[in-house]
């Protein structure tokens, strides 16, 4: 065994060096920009339908029918914005017993082009993505982000998400002001005459994101045992004493890219179990972000979450019924899309890079005595982060 693995060690210090990978072919896709960010990202334009976007020899192309062709033209990234009507034509003369679509556009465009390969993206429809393959179109998934670029946000993109994070504080300072303006009558919050619910609470927040010059969709404002499940919207009355979670994540109409706040309330008086318990999450988002800078793991940020929570011995626990504690991600990229490269949590040892923005959300959860969860935004850079998120921390409303 030892001459093995001798002998191997040799014939591997003589080895030659593998050579570089081959790029990548261009990127191709069929998409619209409200379910795409990278559509959005590819044309910086709005295109509420699908298209086909695709690049060649260096330069961006779009289809587009009659009906978005002048908007698009004009406003859009693309080096060639090209009439779909007439490339369906082109189609129906080519294949006149077949009703023509997506994927004969797009091989006839990529024949004119001379461009047979193209990169799509994990989410790329499958429907096309069979028929392109049987005209003869190369194509080759994306192992990961289509647009690794995303990642790093430019001066302008980081103006937008500031704007994206000040319509987020604007919601949530909604939510505070309904809160103190609430009467605690029994186990009932009532506002304007009536009793709060989960429903108004966040009909308040998407009015003040809207009037701001964002849409907020799926927004939460959940209480009490609800607000243990990091996703439930909330629904039903809200009620005094319990801990609220409110978390906004609007998306700036103008620009396409998003806000993403969280912030944890009480209408009443905490209990010292409560109090103890947004204390500990602030302690740890204050962790987190003492150490984020460039070139750090994702996994030590998370990490220094979960150790401060350990230290204040608040438990994690998974049973068939569910978990409790701290059992989601410390947080996550965000631009065009809520959700977006890189993620910060135990699953992740890639390094944060400057210029990169990410989510800081820490959070507890334990039904009976209620959740917290304190989410901002930071942009990372050399030597720690830039705060693109500002929103008062004050929690306990009396």
């Amino acid at each position: 065994m030892a001459n093995r693995s001798s002998n191997l060690i040799q014939l591997l210090s003589h080895a030659v060096p593998p050579s570089p990978l081959p790029p990548a072919p261009p990127p191709l896709l069929y998409a619209d920009t409200e379910r795409s960010a990278d559509a959005l990202y590819f044309g910086r334009v709005d295109v509420p339908d699908p298209f086909v976007a695709l690049a060649a020899h260096g330069k961006k192309y779009a289809v587009v029918s009659a009906l978005e062709f002048g908007r698009v033209r004009r406003n859009s990234a693309f080096d060639r914005v090209l009439p779909l009507e007439t490339y369906l034509a082109k189609a129906r003369e080519i294949w006149p017993q077949r009703k023509p679509g997506a994927a004969e556009v797009i091989f006839i465009l990529a024949r004119e082009l001379r461009q047979l390969s193209f990169t799509v993206p994990e989410d790329f429809p499958a429907g096309v993505y069979e028929k392109l393959f049987e005209l003869g179109l190369d194509l080759v998934v994306a192992n990961g982000p289509l647009f690794p670029s995303r990642e790093i946000k430019t001066p302008t993109e980081i103006a937008a998400l500031r704007e994206g994070n000040r319509c987020s504080a604007l919601g949530i300072a909604a939510a505070a002001s309904v809160l103190r303006a609430s009467v605690i009558r029994g186990r009932a919050l009532i506002y304007q005459g009536k009793t709060l619910t989960s429903e108004r609470l966040k009909f308040a927040i998407e009015s003040a994101c809207l009037a701001a010059g964002a849409v907020s969709t799926n927004t939460i404002a959940a209480g009490g045992n609800q607000a243990c499940d990091p996703h439930q919207r909330g629904s039903g009355p809200i009620r005094p004493h319990e801990l609220i979670i409110v978390d906004v994540f609007p998306r700036v109409s103008a620009s396409g890219y998003h806000g993403d706040m969280t912030r944890t309330f009480l209408r009443g008086h905490a209990s010292d179990a409560q109090r103890d318990l947004v204390a500990a999450v602030r302690a740890a988002q204050l962790a987190a972000l003492k150490i984020i800078r460039a070139g750090i793991t994702a996994r030590a940020v998370h990490e220094a979450v979960v150790a401060t929570f350990a230290a204040r011995r608040y438990e994690t626990h998974h049973t068939p019924k569910g978990s409790s504690g701290f059992f989601h991600g410390t947080g996550h990229g965000l631009g065009l899309a809520v959700h977006e490269s890189p993620g910060v949590s135990s699953r992740y040892d890639n390094i944060l890079r400057r210029g990169t923005v990410v989510t800081v959300e820490p959070g507890l959860y334990y039904p009976g005595l209620g959740a917290c969860r304190i989410e901002d935004v930071v942009q990372v850079t050399a030597i720690g982060h830039n705060l693109l998120s500002k929103s008062p921390y004050t929690w306990e409303l009396r």
